[in-house]
């Protein structure tokens, strides 16, 4: 069928109205070339929920309005200090290298402390350039953090992602079609463990259980000696409870169970069953003594099979997991 000047018209009108607005928003879009380089990762304050990062960052782009220089953000950022920054744009692209060192607030996961293991999140964001313009490529050649990056913990995974965080508003756009922003964003996700932590744990528990091995010692007391029983339990009872307000100073509130309140807990509960058995055995001794040396020996063996066994389970089940 031989097409006519109309159609070919209609056919034109058509492309140029519905395709060709595609093809230019398509070609206002730049990728930027990112990457990343930790030196450094130091002062986690587990209370204040942060830690500070040093690190090298490099990008690549054509579109020399984005001026990371001014525009980089770090959502997560609590502070940032930039450095030697440096741009060469001598093969008509955009090449800009500089350092930064962030203070990041993050939530830190306590219920296997000191056995625990944290996930560590950067995100880098253009603060004036959505994805209708700027899209965020991972330069991924090469070893992204150096040896001796932290101090006491190890990083057992460091992966990077890019991705699109939606804001739920237009920013008072109201070229978009609904109050909803995409922007480009450039992830970096460390896990890190502590190197160690059995010495760290019998810091924070020698004195819970040094207190409760002194309540301990009351079985082994004669069960007429009532003063010498009841003050060396509830002495110890007081300094368990004194060395959990010292460690939970040094945590971030949360209302999981971890294991410093399950083993603290299970301390407090056992001590209290000791001035139990202890009340017991001396009005036992009031009627048969050799009776209540009897009852002594054996609560001790059962009480403290029983404490082991379950300071077992849960300190293996912590560090395991």
């Amino acid at each position: 069928m031989k097409k006519t000047p109309f159609f070919s018209a209609c056919l034109t009108f058509i492309f140029l109205f519905f395709f060709l607005p595609a093809f230019a928003q398509e070609e206002k879009k730049d990728t930027v070339s990112v990457g990343i380089y930790v030196t450094s990762i130091h002062d986690i304050d587990f209370k204040e929920k942060e830690y500070t990062i040093s690190f090298w960052l490099w990008l690549k782009y054509k579109n020399k309005d984005f001026d990371f220089a001014q525009n980089l953000e770090i959502p997560q950022a609590k502070t940032i200090t930039k450095s030697f920054p440096t741009t060469d744009t001598s093969d008509g692209t955009v090449n800009m290298l500089m350092k930064l060192q962030c203070v990041m607030k993050d939530s830190w996961r306590i219920t296997k402390f000191p056995f625990d293991r944290q996930k560590l999140r950067l995100g880098i964001e253009n603060s004036q350039f959505d994805t209708r313009s700027l899209i965020f490529i991972a330069d991924t050649l090469g070893k992204h953090y150096g040896r001796f990056t932290i101090n006491g913990w190890t990083i057992d995974s460091f992966n990077i992602s890019v991705d699109k965080k939606i804001y739920e508003t237009s920013f008072g756009d109201t070229s978009l079609e609904k109050p909803q922003s995409e922007y480009s964003t450039y992830k970096v996700n460390i896990g890190i463990e502590r190197t160690g932590p059995w010495g760290l744990f019998l810091k924070i528990f020698l004195g819970m259980y040094i207190a409760f091995f002194i309540s301990y010692v009351c079985f082994y007391i004669h069960a007429d000696s009532i003063d010498a029983r009841f003050g060396l339990s509830v002495g110890a009872l007081f300094a368990v409870v004194g060395n959990k307000y010292i460690v939970d100073a040094a945590l971030p509130d949360t209302a999981a169970i971890s294991l410093v309140d399950t083993l603290h807990g299970i301390t407090l509960i056992f001590i209290f069953a000791v001035i139990a058995c202890t009340a017991y055995a001396l009005k036992l001794g009031k009627k048969d003594i050799h009776r209540a040396n009897r009852f002594d020996i054996i609560t001790a063996q059962v009480l403290l099979a029983t404490y082991i066994v379950l300071n077992c389970y849960y300190i293996l089940q912590a560090y395991n997991q």
